[in-house]
């Protein structure tokens, strides 16, 4: 027992050695949760005697599962055969194979992929004669996916409007359809196994009777259906140990719901709650900025996070003028920062709310030949929808283009079978011309006895294509890319294509807006030039094989992760928090949560990063700092602009507070360094001429100013060496 418990902290000690009955370990970030469970299963093992047999511990995720039994095997040698460990996902499969005969389906189902479900959905939506653009398979099956996440079968799916009253009809032909199949999908192995625990009271108590202790890692990321699992497994011996922390609840979009860690206390009366606050990852001023934020948020147990590693460095706040000016303060602190040696590239990870934020870092990287590494997503040139958009502009762009043609010319699907691309292949190259340009002969005169190799419904399929091939190619040299993108995208309906009301269509509609963004910075370029640049850029290759490289992921992505350093961009409204939570509080609550997360994964600094304005829909606009922001104490943070026109400080009348605590900062640090190139002035440089500064703050005693220069660009100059003559200055 004393090696179990030897290098714990006292709270970590109380939750291991806890008695029976219900225990809520509300475990902090960076406190050692995965260390408390496993040492619990340990201790209950060679402790308190407990049957490996009798013991079932669960998490989410088959990496966590087997790294917790691997724990588990490190304490305890030649543990005995029985423990049960795994996914709720991995073990109700179990459980439902072995009392298959209480189910509409055999023992030897198989379980349904996500691409499975939606194609069969699809193909419902097809028999009943549902029209796709109005109810899209994805957003159907996430609608019937959530309605399986809380309990909800086909008889109970409630009809409050006509949308609803389709999906229940393509809900029950999809059930009726994994039963021929003797299928399940991820959400049955949940739904069955909670309903054979509450309607059948022999297999409740059988299950309940073995399983003496139930351990659940994460437990904030439960759904209603595990939840309900929970209760009726333990209902016998009431053992139930959960490890989770309701501000890290991230999965709201996934069916989570952080609500579960209160409904536990009120379920289990009698419940312990052990906090686990000593944080082992952070600096006590990134958990002062963590906590200033998360405090906000209400329904929640207060926590008091701290630390042994001192107070650290205080949180940087850097305002750019624009969200490229973001990327490329990013990309020149990482290098800053490295050439110093104060730090290498992989301690950074970069961190925004949605994957189309992405593109304009990566280009900041690419741009000074430096590689990176993207978690979670593709890196933004790779994804499938920006790819089709491309595809769609190459062939506009050069018809002869057989490979883009082959790509889009079912985006979206047209009913272009293998048979009729093969028979286009052929005519095409009998007549000695491109299959485009032959789509064009097609579209122009469709009853041509030179086309008789076709059938009707081929021609039918082709010849629209064919007519919106020839509309675009002769928009192509009077119109800029943007306008040519948009009218593609309106012809095609790409969005009610790719949106399909989930988290992952809207992200993939957000990055095809981001890529119009890029197209609108070229409204004096030809289509030519547009195209080029995307290859210049896309045709590199960022995914390297290096460990020690800085690393760009979403903030979902993060959960779990930690870095030395962290950099949080597109701290904006509209960002962060995202636009569509700012009518629904349960959303903008997780939006704060969300940010709390992206915090806590920082070990020794932490930068905090918004702009004057981002471009939304190919123009730039002013925008706001995101109001996560105002709630952070000024003694806790060092603004690296000083100049900003937003002081970002704590205070409940939002600025008015912030500026007075800000203005008094910023009058003693100026009684040594005087700032003299303020954001608008007006400069001359010896070679590159006149220039405006856009944005400035000191670094080893030395004044550092972005300068944007006609006909050069931005550059960056240390003022002490760059001869710079003041021409209009903006000091108050």
């Amino acid at each position: 027992m004393t090696n179990l418990i030897s290098d714990l902290n006292i709270q970590q000690q109380q939750a291991v050695m806890s008695g029976l009955g219900p225990i809520l370990v509300l475990a902090g970030p960076g406190s050692g949760k995965t260390r408390v469970l496993t040492r619990r299963v340990a201790y209950l093992i060679s402790t308190m005697g407990v049957n490996p047999f009798q013991i079932l511990a669960v998490t989410f995720t088959n990496k966590a599962a087997r790294e917790m039994e691997s724990r588990v095997l490190e304490l305890i040698k030649n543990v005995p055969q029985g423990l049960s460990m795994g996914t709720f996902h991995s073990i109700c499969a179990r459980i439902l194979r072995r009392e298959s005969k209480y189910l509409p389906i055999q023992s030897n189902f198989v379980i349904f992929d996500q691409d499975d479900q939606v194609r069969l959905v699809k193909k419902i939506l097809k028999d009943q004669n549902i029209d796709e653009k109005r109810f899209q398979p994805n957003s159907v099956h996430s609608a019937i996916s959530k309605a399986k996440n809380d309990l909800l079968l086909v008889d109970s799916f409630p009809v409050n409007s006509y949308r609803d009253e389709v999906i229940k009809r393509v809900y029950q032909h999809y059930q009726e359809a994994l039963y021929v199949n003797n299928a399940v999908d991820f959400d049955d192995l949940l739904l069955w196994t909670a309903y054979l625990l509450e309607e059948h009271s022999d297999i409740k108590e059988k299950y309940a009777r073995r399983y003496e202790h139930v351990l659940v890692d994460e437990f904030q990321d439960t759904n209603i259906a595990q939840y309900e699992i929970l209760k009726n497994i333990t209902s016998f011996h009431h053992n139930l140990f959960v490890v989770g922390d309701a501000d890290q609840s991230i999965y709201r979009w996934r069916g989570a719901d952080y609500r579960n860690v209160i409904r536990f206390e009120k379920d289990f009366p009698d419940t312990q709650v052990i906090l686990l606050e000593h944080n082992y990852r952070s600096t006590q001023n990134i958990l002062d900025v963590a906590t200033s934020v998360i405090n906000k948020n209400p329904y929640r147990v207060p926590k008091i996070l701290f630390t042994d590693r001192g107070q650290g460095e205080k949180v940087s706040v850097y305002e750019a003028l624009n969200d490229r000016i973001e990327a490329d303060f990013i990309v020149e602190t990482i290098v800053n920062i490295v050439a110093k040696r104060k730090a290498e590239a992989g301690d950074f990870a970069i961190m925004y709310r949605t994957n189309a934020q992405s593109r304009l870092i990566e280009e900041a990287f690419l741009g000074r030949g430096l590689p990176y590494r993207l978690i979670g997503a593709q890196r933004f040139y790779g994804r499938r929808e920006i790819k089709d958009m491309i595809a769609f502009l190459r062939l506009v762009h050069n018809p002869n283009d057989e490979v883009s043609l082959s790509r889009i010319i079912n985006v979206p699907p047209r009913k272009i079978g293998n048979k009729t691309m093969i028979d286009l292949h052929t005519v095409a190259q009998n007549a000695k011309i491109p299959m485009g340009l032959l789509l064009q002969k097609i579209a122009e005169n469709p009853n041509s006895g030179f086309y008789e190799v076709f059938s009707n419904r081929s021609i039918t399929a082709l010849e629209p294509f064919g007519r919106l091939l020839s509309s675009w190619i002769s928009l192509r040299d009077a119109s800029a890319p943007l306008e040519l993108i948009d009218r593609i995208i309106t012809d095609i309906d790409f969005h009610n294509y790719i949106d399909d009301g989930t988290e992952e269509g809207l992200g993939k509609w957000e990055n095809v807006m981001e890529f119009r963004r890029l197209a609108a910075e070229f409204k004096d370029e030809d289509l030519t030039t547009f195209l080029e640049q995307i290859a210049l850029v896309s045709d590199q290759d960022t995914l390297r094989e290096d460990t020690n490289i800085p690393t760009l992921l979403t903030l979902h992505a993060a959960k779990g992760l930690e870095f030395p350093i962290v950099m949080i961009t597109g701290l904006n409204e509209g960002t962060l928090p995202h636009n569509r939570s700012f009518d629904e509080p349960e959303e903008m609550m997780e939006e704060r949560r969300l940010f709390y997360v992206g915090i806590t994964r920082a070990q020794d600094q932490l930068y905090l990063i918004y702009s004057q304005e981002r471009s939304a829909y190919g123009f730039s606009e002013p925008t706001e700092p995101s109001r996560f922001l105002y709630d952070i104490p000024a003694e806790l943070l060092s603004n690296l602009n000083r100049s900003s026109y937003h002081n970002i400080g704590q205070g409940s009348s939002k600025k008015s507070k912030w500026q007075s605590n800000n203005k008094r900062k910023d009058l003693e640090i100026n009684k040594t360094k005087e700032q003299k190139y303020l954001p608008g002035t007006m400069v001359e440089h010896p070679h590159w001429g006149e220039g405006l500064v856009l944005n400035s703050r000191f670094d080893d005693g030395d004044e550092i100013v972005d300068i944007f220069f006609k006909g050069v660009g931005q550059k960056k100059v240390a003022t002490s060496l760059a001869n710079l003559v003041i021409t209009k200055s903006n000091l108050k």
